[in-house]
Parts: structure tokens; C-alpha cells; sequence
């Protein structure tokens, strides 16, 4: 029991740590440690993950949105295409064998992070506020479908892929691209957790537990950090967070 509680909290460390400094989705990290250090089942872990996810990513979203970094039009628009797309990348995933793309967002995470080091993102939100609000809902629109379809069909990433197009395309500034990316995953977690434990049942109660208390406590902690830290700081600080976790789960996985 003991183990399982120590295994639990460390992987609530780094999901939310990703979550309130990248908006990084709990279950890039929850899931792969729990599947080889416990031997849990897939499909439970990343129920675990998900759940974990829904209150550090809506703690994370508050926290953003009181120190007025969220951009709540796009972000709904974002998050309706891609919840809608989701269901359909799955649908297509069932027909269509895919085992190359498994760490895809793993990958990501870590490349990503590396990134954020060597080329920060340095966009103000006056910079920002340039494109025209009608483009910029566009944009949300079609990106929200291209990554609703690639987490849907490949299971992963959408946290990761949100912020390197929220802040590479689309031009956010690096704390408005993190709290719209929390805010979109708070929703999107939330489906995917009472999906998976309404398919799959109920979970270890002592992992869930753990995993939500830890993931929370750090998300807190980082979302706040992040919202009083300068963009070169913050830059730093996710970068290399980042690319502690990709690395993490990197090696998790070749266990």
C-alpha cells in the first residue's frame, strides 16, 4: 500500500506541474507510470489520469482567468471542435490499426519543452491582441478540429498540441496560450474520466485519491508561480519542466 501511495503521489508531482506551468494533460504522465510501475490496467490508469486532470486543470483555468489569462470566446469555440472531433478520431482509430503514433505525445512533451528554452515565446498580449478577433475564432475552429481528430485517434497530446498552436499559430502570449489550454482541458478531461469509468466501472479508490490530491496540490502551485512570473522566467521554468517530464516518461516506458 505503502508503494502504491509514494508511486501515486510522484506521478501527481510532474502531471501537475505540466498541467499548471503547459497545460499539460494528467494522463501524458499519471497513465504511463501507473501501466509499469503498479501494473495497472490501461484503460483504469488513464480513467485515473483523466479524473486527476478535471479539478488541477479547473484550479489551474480559475487561477489563469483571475489574473485575466484566459481567452474564454476562442477557448469555448476551440473546445467544442474538439470535443466533436475526438468522437470522430476515435471512431476512425477503431477501424484503422495504429501503433506508430503511441508516443507521439511523449515525444512532443519533451521536444517542446526544449523549445520553450531555446526559443521562448515572447509574444505580448498587445502583439496579440493585433490579429482580428474574427480570424482568430477561425483559426480556433479549424485547429480545434485538427486536434480533437489526432488525440481521438491516437489517444494523447491534446494538452501539448494546444499550447505549441495556441502559441506558434495562433499567436498567443505564453500565459493566455497556458490558461486557454487548462480551461479547454478541464471540460475535455471531465468527459473522458466519467466516460472511462462508466465503461470500465470503478477505479482503485487509493490511486484515485492520491493521484487527484497530489496532481491538485502541484497544479496549484505551479498555476500560481506561472501567473507572477515574467515570460522569460516562465519560458525557462516550462521548458524545462517539460523536458524533465518527456524524458521521465520516456524512460517510464523503457522499463
Amino acid at each position: 500500500m505503502l508503494t502504491k501511495i509514494i508511486v501515486c503521489f510522484i506521478a501527481g508531482i510532474g502531471a501537475g506541474l505540466g498541467t499548471g506551468f503547459a497545460g499539460m494533460s494528467a494522463a501524458a504522465v499519471i497513465s504511463p507510470v501507473l501501466i509499469t510501475m503498479l501494473g495497472m490496467p490501461a484503460y483504469e490508469a488513464v480513467g485515473i489520469a483523466l479524473a486527476s486532470d478535471v479539478l488541477a486543470s479547473a484550479v489551474s483555468a480559475y487561477t489563469y482567468g483571475k489574473n485575466k489569462n484566459i481567452d474564454i470566446k476562442n477557448g469555448i469555440a476551440m473546445m467544442i471542435s474538439v470535443l466533436c472531433f475526438t468522437f470522430i478520431g476515435s471512431w476512425v482509430a477503431n477501424m484503422v490499426p495504429n501503433k506508430t503514433m503511441g508516443s507521439f505525445s511523449v515525444v512532443m512533451t519533451f521536444f517542446l519543452g526544449i523549445k520553450f528554452i531555446v526559443k521562448p515565446v515572447m509574444t505580448t498580449k498587445e502583439k496579440m491582441n493585433e490579429s482580428s478577433p474574427a480570424k482568430r475564432l477561425r483559426q480556433s475552429v479549424i485547429f480545434g478540429i485538427l486536434i480533437g481528430f489526432i488525440c481521438g485517434f491516437i489517444g494523447a497530446g491534446g494538452g501539448m498540441m494546444m499550447l505549441l498552436i495556441l502559441t506558434s499559430v495562433l499567436g498567443y502570449e505564453l500565459k493566455t496560450a497556458v490558461g486557454t489550454s487548462v480551461f479547454i482541458m478541464a471540460f475535455t478531461a471531465l468527459t473522458g474520466s466519467v466516460s472511462h469509468f462508466a465503461i470500465g466501472g470503478k477505479p482503485d479508490m487509493l490511486c484515485l485519491a492520491v493521484c487527484v490530491l497530489s496532481t491538485l496540490l502541484w497544479a496549484i502551485a505551479a498555476s500560481k508561480f506561472a501567473n507572477k512570473a515574467s515570460a522569460t522566467v516562465l519560458n525557462r521554468a516550462t521548458g524545462v519542466v517539460l523536458t524533465v517530464l518527456g524524458a521521465g516518461i520516456i524512460l517510464v516506458k523503457l522499463i
